[in-house]
């Protein structure tokens, strides 16, 4: 890692994640597809509430709340999102107050769906089925309304900076990496927000384009998830001040063909990798973010979209909690 890089990652950071999550070779399924070289990077392993690929971006977060001497942490998402959640329980480590902004309607399913938020005493409050525009709205004024009272709020989400995480987290991979018998050539992400697959391109980028990146759409398409990845992209050129590749100069691949009807939808294929994962490996991933991730991943490691030569691997970004809510998603699990 280039040593101005490695001083800008370490100052912002508040250390949350003190080891590196692990790299799973997964056996069986090399064995079921007669093919070497299938991985899942573990983010869902960590040792905070489940884990999942926000706490490496609250690291950076709660850092910049922390030098702020924020006395409480906002943040929005719907009912099960593993951001409120990962907020909710990084504010309980460090002695913060936390206020949960729901863009969902106050009913019973949707209070079961958010129990962990108050289980880490986050104060929880529902919107109603307002856009992502509203929500931030809401949680702007809240945030005035917490400051007119003398308190110092801090909105979690600045995407630039929380794809500082997986700017190291690309690292992280690498060095495991080559302790395979194989390096890795293939990485495989789900593409939605932009931080976390913005952060691992401009880490890859640093590492000299060691890994091939599919993102595979399970929220926007092609022309807005293309674009928020690049204008974070973009952004961490300009915060961070490195001299690095352009987008355009990295091996990257978009996957638009397992969104199906949209954000939360079930597919076929992405309930045929839920029941695989369990029954082969004994991993469990999740309808929203994980299952079209890993339905692209396994049907690129077995049609030969990907070579057998060339390792593969899925980073497991977590939202293993959000499965306990999602029974009536599934169709031929009964």
């Amino acid at each position: 890692m280039k040593p101005e890089l490695s001083s800008l990652l370490r100052e912002a950071r508040h250390v949350l994640l003190d080891t590196p999550t692990p790299l799973q070779r997964l056996h069986r399924f090399e064995e079921k597809l007669a093919r070497p070289g299938i991985y899942a990077k573990r983010d869902d392993l960590m040792p905070i509430a489940l884990g999942g690929n926000k706490l490496r971006s609250l690291e950076y977060w709660l850092g910049d709340a922390l030098r702020q001497k924020a006395d409480i942490l906002l943040v929005g998402g719907g009912a099960s999102s593993n951001l409120c959640r990962l907020t909710a329980a990084a504010a309980s480590l460090v002695g913060l107050d936390c206020l949960v902004l729901h863009n969902a309607a106050d009913t019973q399913e949707n209070r079961q769906a958010s129990f962990l938020n108050r289980l880490f005493g986050a104060e929880l409050r529902f919107l109603g089925p307002v856009d992502e525009s509203q929500r931030n709205a809401a949680l702007a004024a809240a945030a005035a309304e917490l400051a007119r009272q003398g308190r110092t709020p801090y909105i979690v989400g600045d995407p630039v900076l929380g794809a500082m995480g997986y700017v190291r987290a690309a690292f992280e991979l690498h060095e495991q990496s080559q302790g395979e018998e194989a390096p890795i050539k293939h990485v495989f992400l789900a593409g939605s927000m932009g931080p976390t697959e913005a952060g691992f391109l401009f880490g890859n980028a640093l590492l000299g384009h060691p890994f091939r990146i599919h993102l595979v759409s399970v929220e926007y398409a092609l022309t807005e998830l293309a674009g928020r990845v690049r204008a974070i992209y973009e952004g961490l050129r300009e915060r961070t001040g490195l001299d690095v590749d352009s987008l355009e100069a990295a091996p990257l691949h978009y996957h638009m063909g397992y969104l199906g009807d949209g954000w939360g939808a079930p597919t076929p294929a992405s309930e045929a990798a839920i029941l695989s994962f369990a029954r082969t490996e004994g991993i469990l991933i999740e309808h929203v973010y994980t299952a079209k991730t890993c339905a692209c991943f396994l049907e690129r490691v077995a049609d030969g979209g990907i070579a057998g030569g060339e390792p593969a691997c899925v980073l497991h970004t977590g939202g293993t909690a959000a499965l306990f809510s999602q029974f009536s998603l599934f169709r031929t699990l009964t």
